[in-house]
C-alpha cells in the first residue's frame, strides 16, 4: 500500500493530541478511519473475506431460526401434543449447534489468517516509512519509542482484526435481521425496547473517549518502557562498571509503575462501563416480560411467541453487549492507529524533487558556496555561516578544528543526510539537492569513529557495502583492509558470528571490517570521520596501511583531531565557529604559527619547539 492510504486514513485531518515531532494539536483520527485502513490492507484477500462473510451470513440465520424453532415448540408442538415432532425438533437444535460450532471456527480462522496478513503488510510499510524519513527525524525521536509503534502498535491492530471483527460483522446482521423481524412481530413493542438503546449508544461514547485516551496513555508508557529496556541493556556493560543496576533498576521501577497505573485506570473505566450497560440491558428485558406478559393475557400475544421473542432480545443485546466488551480492543487499537499514523504522515523533508536526475559516475569535485546551516530544532545557531570549501577531485582534503567548529557537520552535507538553508553543495557541478539520493550517497564511502556493525557474520557486514558481491570480492577487500590475517585466525573465519555491534572484535578489528565494507562499495569519494581516533599505535598503523589502499585516486574528506593522520594531506583547512581561519599544507602551517600551530603543539610539544 501506498502512503496516500494512510495520508487519506485520516492523520493529514489529525491523529490525536499533537503532530509527532512537533507542537501543533491535532484532532483525534476516528475509527471508521482506522477500519478504512484495515480494509485497504485486507483487500487483497476479497476470497477469504468473502467465505468469512459467506459464515457470518449463516451464522445469523441459524441463531434467528433457532427462537423460531422454541416458538414452534411451544406454540404447536406442546398445545397439540405432537410427540411425532419431539425427536426432530431435538435434532434440528442439535444440527445448528453443530453448524454454528463449524461455521464460528471457519470464519474465526479465516479471519485470524486475513488478520496475520493485514499485520504483516502494515507492519512492514512501516518500516519501509521508517527507513525513508530523514537523519533529523531519528535526532528527535527514541529508539524505544519506534520500537514499540512496530511491534506493539501494529500487534494490537492485528488482535482487532482477527477477533474483534468478525464478532461486529456477525453482531450486525444479526442485529439487522432480528430487529426486523421483530418490529414485523409486534412494532410497538420492539420500539419500546429499542427506546433503550441510545442510552446504551450515549454511554458508549462517553466512556469510549476516556477509555481511548487511558489506552493512549498505556501505549506511550509502555513506550517509555520499551525505550529504556533498549537503552539500559545495550549500554548494560557501562551500568555494571558504575555499579548502577540498584539506580536502574528504580528507574525502570518507575516507568512500569506508570504503565500499572495506566492499566488500572482502562480497568476501572471498563468495571464502571459493563454493569451500566447491563443495566440497560436488564430495563428492556422488563419491558418485555410486563408489555408481553399484558399482551398474552389479552390474548394479543401467544406465550411462544414471547418466549421467542425474549429469545431475540437477548441477540439483539448481544451485539451491544459483545460491543461493550470489545470497546476495550477497539480503543486500544484506536490508540495504537494513532500512533501508527503519526509515524506515517510524517514527512521526510530530504527527498527527491520531480526535475531530480541522476548524478553520473564522479570525478569528486566537491564545492561549497555560501553555505549557512543549522541543524532542525536549533535554527538560532548556525554551525556554518557563510562557507566556502572546494574538495578537488582525486585529492586529500583535511578538516581541523576544536569540537563544534563543524567538521562533521560538513560530511553530514555532502551525503546530504541534511539540507543547507543558504548558498549550494555540488558535486561535478551537480547540485546535491537536484540528483537523486540513491545516486549521490551510493558514490560515497564513509569510514567514522562510531562504528556500525549488526549482529551477524563477519561475512554479512563486509557485504553490507555491496549485496551482490562474490565471495572472492569479499576476501579481497578483507585482504586489502588489513583484516584478512585476523579473520582466518577465528575457527569460523568469515562465517564468524560477532555479536551486536561486534562486541565479540577489538575496536582496531571493527575498524578494518567497515575499511572493508568501504572497499567492497568502491565509491568515488570516501569520508573519514575520526577513523582512527580511539585506536592504539599499533591498530593505527594497520588502519592507516589499508585506507592507503583505499583512498587511492579518490577524492577524500579527511576529519581528524590526532594531526598525524593528516600531514600527507593535499590540503589542509582549519575551522573555527563554522569559519575556515587558515588553509595550506601541514608545513606552510606550522610556519605560520597560527591556529594550526597551536593545535599541532598541544599534540607534538617536543617537536614543534625543536
Amino acid at each position: 500500500m501506498n502512503e496516500r492510504g494512510y495520508r487519506g486514513s485520516g492523520y493529514s485531518r489529525g491523529t490525536g493530541g499533537r503532530r509527532f515531532g512537533t507542537g501543533e494539536k491535532v484532532k483525534p483520527a476516528s475509527i471508521l478511519d482506522m477500519f478504512r485502513l484495515v480494509i485497504q490492507h485486507a483487500r487483497t484477500e476479497w476470497r477469504l473475506i468473502a467465505v468469512a462473510l459467506s459464515c457470518i451470513i449463516f451464522i445469523s440465520l441459524l441463531e434467528f431460526v433457532i427462537p423460531q424453532l422454541t416458538k414452534y415448540t411451544i406454540d404447536t408442538v406442546i398445545e397439540n401434543r405432537l410427540f411425532n415432532k419431539l425427536f426432530l425438533i431435538g435434532a434440528s437444535v442439535i444440527g445448528a449447534a453443530i453448524a454454528l460450532g463449524i461455521l464460528r471456527y471457519l470464519s474465526t480462522s479465516v479471519m485470524a489468517g486475513i488478520g496475520q496478513k493485514v499485520l504483516f503488510k502494515l507492519r512492514n510499510d512501516l518500516y519501509r516509512h521508517l527507513q525513508r524519513l530523514d537523519v533529523a527525524y531519528y535526532d528527535r525521536t527514541r529508539t524505544g519509542d519506534l520500537m514499540s509503534r512496530v511491534t506493539s502498535d501494529v500487534s494490537v491492530l492485528q488482535q482487532l482484526i482477527s477477533s474483534s471483527m468478525i464478532q461486529l460483522f456477525t453482531d450486525f446482521f444479526t442485529f439487522t435481521a432480528i430487529a426486523i423481524y421483530m418490529l414485523w412481530i409486534d412494532w410497538k413493542l420492539t420500539v419500546l425496547l429499542l427506546a433503550t438503546f441510545p442510552f446504551m449508544i450515549v454511554t458508549t461514547r462517553v466512556f469510549g473517549k476516556k477509555i481511548r485516551t487511558s489506552f493512549r496513555k498505556v501505549q506511550e508508557s509502555l513506550a517509555d518502557v520499551s525505550d529504556h529496556l533498549q537503552n539500559s541493556l545495550t549500554g548494560i556493560r557501562l551500568i555494571k562498571s558504575f555499579t548502577a543496576e540498584e539506580y536502574e533498576a528504580e528507574r525502570f521501577s518507575k516507568k512500569t509503575e506508570r504503565n500499572m497505573e495506566a492499566n488500572v485506570q482502562v480497568v476501572k473505566l471498563r468495571a464502571a462501563y459493563e454493569p451500566i450497560i447491563d443495566f440497560i440491558n436488564f430495563v428492556g428485558l422488563a419491558i418485555v416480560l410486563v408489555f408481553g406478559a399484558w399482551l398474552a393475557m389479552k390474548d394479543l400475544m401467544t406465550v411462544g411467541t414471547i418466549v421467542a421473542f425474549i429469545a431475540y432480545l437477548r441477540l439483539l443485546q448481544n451485539p451491544v453487549r459483545h460491543f461493550s466488551r470489545i470497546l476495550n480492543t477497539i480503543q486500544q487499537a484506536a490508540a495504537a492507529y494513532e500512533r501508527i499514523l503519526e509515524v506515517m504522515n510524517t514527512k521526510a523533508t530530504i527527498v527527491d524533487h520531480e526535475r531530480a536526475v541522476s548524478l553520473p559516475p564522479t570525478k569528486g569535485h566537491i564545492q561549497f558556496r555560501d553555505v549557512t546551516f543549522s541543524y532542525p530544532g536549533t535554527e538560532d545557531v548556525d554551525i556554518l555561516r557563510n562557507f566556502d570549501l572546494e574538495l578537488k577531485a582525486g585529492e586529500i582534503t583535511a578538516l581541523v578544528g576544536s569540537s563544534g567548529s563543524g567538521k562533521t557537520t560538513i560530511a553530514h552535507l555532502i551525503t546530504r543526510f541534511y539540507d543547507v538553508q543558504k548558498g549550494s553543495i555540488t558535486v561535478d557541478g551537480f547540485d546535491v539537492r537536484d540528483v537523486m539520493l540513491d545516486s549521490l550517497r551510493s558514490q560515497v564511502g564513509i569510514v567514522s569513529q562510531d562504528i556500525v556493525l549488526f549482529n551477524g557474520s563477519i561475512e554479512e557486514n563486509i557485504r553490507y557495502g555491496y549485496q551482490e558481491a562474490t565471495e572472492a570480492e569479499i576476501v579481497s577487500a578483507a585482504q586489502a583492509a588489513n583484516a584478512l590475517d585476523f579473520i582466518e585466525g577465528f575457527k569460523d573465519g568469515f562465517k564468524t558470528q560477532i555479536g551486536e555491534r561486534g562486541i565479540k572484535l577489538s575496536g582496531g578489528q571493527k575498524q578494518r571490517i567497515s575499511i572493508a565494507r568501504a572497499i567492497l562499495k568502491n565509491p568515488s569519494i570516501i569520508i573519514l570521520d575520526e577513523a582512527t581516533a580511539s585506536l592504539d599505535t599499533e591498530s593505527e598503523q594497520l588502519i592507516q596501511g589499508a585506507l592507503t589502499k583505499l583512498l587511492k585516486g579518490r577524492t577524500c574528506l579527511v576529519i581528524a583531531h590526532r594531526l598525524s593522520t593528516i600531514q600527507q594531506a593535499d590540503h589542509i583547512y582549519v575551522l573555527e565557529n563554522g569559519q575556515i581561519v587558515e588553509n595550506g599544507k601541514h608545513r606552510s602551517l606550522l610556519e605560520r604559527k597560527g591556529r594550526y600551530f597551536k593545535l599541532h603543539e598541544r599534540q607534538f610539544p617536543v617537536s614543534t619547539k625543536t
